[in-house]
C-alpha cells in the first residue's frame, strides 16, 4: 500500500493541496487562478449572485447564474456540483459550464460550494448535496426559479455527487429530478485506481492522486462500496427503476471511463438512460485544458437539460 493511502498522510497531503490552490487563487490572472477560470468561454454571459443554502452540515454557499429573459415566468433550475476529488473547493472550475447551461438551456443554474474532505469526510458531501437539492426544490419562489422543474449535474467528483443526490431522491421519495448529468464521474471507489485501466499509458488521473483523494474522503476502505460513492461497483444490486433520467458523458482516455460506461449500462437497464456521449481523444478534465472540446460538449449537455424540461412541459 502506498504511504499516501494512509488516512493521516492523505489528509495532510489534501490540506497541502488546498493551501496551494488557495495561493493560486490569489494570483492575478495566472493559470489556475480564479480570474483565469472566470475568463473562459466569454461568449456566454449572464447575471450572477451568491446565495446560501442552510444544511445540517452548515450553510452551503452557492453562485446563482441567471440568463437574460427571466423577467416573466421563473425558469427551471439546474443544481451543479463541481469537481476536485471531493477535496478541492473550486466552484470556479465550473463557471464556464454553468454559464453555458444557463444561456443555452434557459435555466437558472446553482453552482454549489459543498463541504470537502478531509475536514468533512464521507458521507458529509453527498448528504449535503441532497439537502441542497431539496432546498432548491422547495425555495425557488424566494430566489427566482421554479423548484418544481429541477435537474442536477456535475463534473468528476461533482458528477458522483449528482448521482448520489439522484439516488437519495429515489430512496427518500423526492424531490422530482428531471435529469441527472454525470460528466466523467467517479462511480466506483471500491475498486482501487491501480486495478483500473485506461486506453493510454499515462492518463491524467494517476494512482497517487486516487490514494490522496480516496483516503482523505473515505478513510475506511470498507465504506468505499457504499451506494453513494460506488453505484457502478458490482456489489450494488439495488433496483434503480424510477431513478432520475441520466445523461452520462465519458472521456475516451479517462481512467474512470469504464465505471461511467458500466453505470450508463445499469441506468439503461433501469430505463433511465437518455444518452451516453463519449468524448473521443479526451482524458479526464479535458474541458479545463481544451476549450474547443468544451465548446462542443457543453452545448450538448445544455441541450439535454433543455430537452428534459421541454419534455416535462409537453
Amino acid at each position: 500500500m502506498s504511504i499516501l493511502a494512509r488516512p493521516a498522510v492523505a489528509a495532510f497531503a489534501a490540506k497541502a493541496m488546498q493551501r496551494l490552490q488557495a495561493l493560486a487563487n490569489r494570483r492575478t490572472g495566472g493559470r489556475g487562478s480564479t480570474a483565469s477560470w472566470l475568463a473562459r468561454l466569454p461568449e456566454y454571459t449572464c447575471t450572477t449572485r451568491e446565495l446560501t443554502a442552510p444544511t445540517s452540515f452548515g450553510p452551503a454557499r452557492a453562485v446563482l447564474y441567471l440568463p437574460a429573459g427571466t423577467e416573466g415566468a421563473p425558469p427551471p433550475v439546474h443544481v451543479n456540483f463541481h469537481g476536485g476529488g471531493y477535496v478541492m473547493p473550486q466552484i470556479e472550475l465550473d463557471d464556464a459550464l454553468c454559464r453555458c447551461i444557463a444561456v443555452e438551456a434557459g435555466v437558472a443554474v446553482l453552482n454549489v460550494d459543498y463541504v470537502v474532505a478531509p475536514q468533512h469526510p464521507f458521507p458529509a458531501a453527498p448528504r449535503q448535496a441532497y439537502e441542497v437539492v431539496k432546498w432548491a426544490a422547495e425555495h425557488g419562489g424566494e430566489h427566482g426559479w421554479d423548484g418544481d422543474r429541477l435537474s442536477v449535474g456535475g463534473q468528476s467528483a461533482g458528477g458522483g455527487l449528482a448521482a448520489a443526490a439522484a439516488r437519495q431522491a429515489l430512496e427518500e421519495g423526492g424531490p422530482s429530478i428531471a435529469l441527472q448529468v454525470l460528466h466523467y464521474p467517479p462511480l466506483d471507489l471500491a475498486t482501487g485506481a491501480r486495478d483500473k485501466r485506461a486506453a493510454i499509458a499515462k492518463p491524467m488521473l494517476r494512482p497517487w492522486m486516487a490514494d490522496v483523494f480516496d483516503s482523505a474522503y473515505i478513510p475506511d476502505p470498507k465504506q468505499r462500496a457504499d451506494r453513494l460513492v460506488s453505484p457502478a461497483h458490482p456489489s450494488d444490486t439495488a433496483d434503480l427503476r424510477g431513478i432520475a433520467p441520466a445523461f452520462v458523458v465519458t472521456a475516451e482516455y479517462d481512467l474512470l471511463k469504464a465505471e461511467g460506461v458500466a453505470y450508463a449500462d445499469r441506468l439503461r437497464t433501469a430505463g433511465s438512460l437518455v444518452g451516453h456521449h463519449d468524448v473521443t481523444g479526451a482524458d479526464h478534465g479535458y474541458d479545463s485544458q481544451d476549450e474547443t472540446k468544451a465548446r462542443q460538449v457543453y452545448p450538448l449537455i445544455a441541450a439535454q437539460v433543455r430537452r428534459a424540461f421541454d419534455k416535462g412541459a409537453s
